[in-house]
């Protein structure tokens, strides 16, 4: 983990921004980094993840705190958390949004496509500025997308885990696909720093710490 401090330095028409910052401060896709602009009077920072690659640092994920412009400049402390693994042996990749913008999982587009790996991005509502080999379904088609993949990335909101739970259950066997992962967004206010608890997820009857031990977690142990 490193501190260190970044610029604004570009916005996008989809709501990313160009962050730059050192190259050992670059988050994978699925972690994330601590930001505070210097300037800001709120007591927190807000953890910031992976979109796009980008000349000097990478384009962060919407949303992010609105009153952050170009030249804003940020305190930053990270990466931090596990993010995605795509395994090497993968062919069939979904990318599926449950309940948000998929931005936190636009990352894993150029790594599955550089592999050769047909991808499917699974979101409402549609989105536009896709590379052509990635196809866009919605989310009613979810049930025969994961039946069709062998490697599932998702994410959902903690509250929304029971809702995810019966939708996996109701339509598409978990066993029959071969990984999933899944991003599961929930308030951390600490940053691991604490262990304030705040953004415990129940893991095999336990409770790990999404901070820390996720944001991205096997799914098969999230659902047992």
């Amino acid at each position: 983990m490193h501190t260190s401090t970044g610029q604004l330095t570009q916005m996008y028409l989809e709501g990313s921004a160009q962050l730059d910052c050192p190259p050992n401060l670059i988050p994978t896709p699925g972690q994330y980094l601590y930001a505070h602009a210097i300037a800001s009077d709120s007591p927190l920072p807000v953890p910031v993840y992976f979109y796009d690659s980008a000349p000097q640092g990478f384009r962060i994920a919407p949303p992010y705190p609105s009153n952050w412009t170009i030249g804003s400049k940020l305190t930053l402390r990270g990466p931090l958390g596990h993010g995605f693994s795509i395994p090497v042996t993968s062919r069939k990749v979904a990318l599926v949004a449950f309940d948000d913008s998929p931005a936190r999982l636009h990352g894993l587009i150029p790594l599955a496509l550089k592999n050769e790996m047909e991808t499917v991005l699974v979101c409402n509502p549609p989105v536009g500025d896709m590379p052509e080999d990635v196809e866009v379904q919605p989310l009613q088609a979810l049930g025969e997308i994961c039946k069709w993949a062998d490697f599932i990335a998702l994410d959902v909101a903690r509250e929304n885990l029971n809702q995810l739970k019966e939708v996996i259950f109701g339509q598409w066997q978990l066993s029959a696909v071969r990984e999933a992962q899944v991003l599961i967004r929930t308030p951390m206010p600490c940053g691991g720093l604490a262990e304030c608890g705040v953004c415990a997820v129940g893991i095999h009857h336990d409770w790990q710490m999404a901070c820390k031990d996720g944001p991205v977690f096997v799914l098969k142990d999230v659902l047992k």
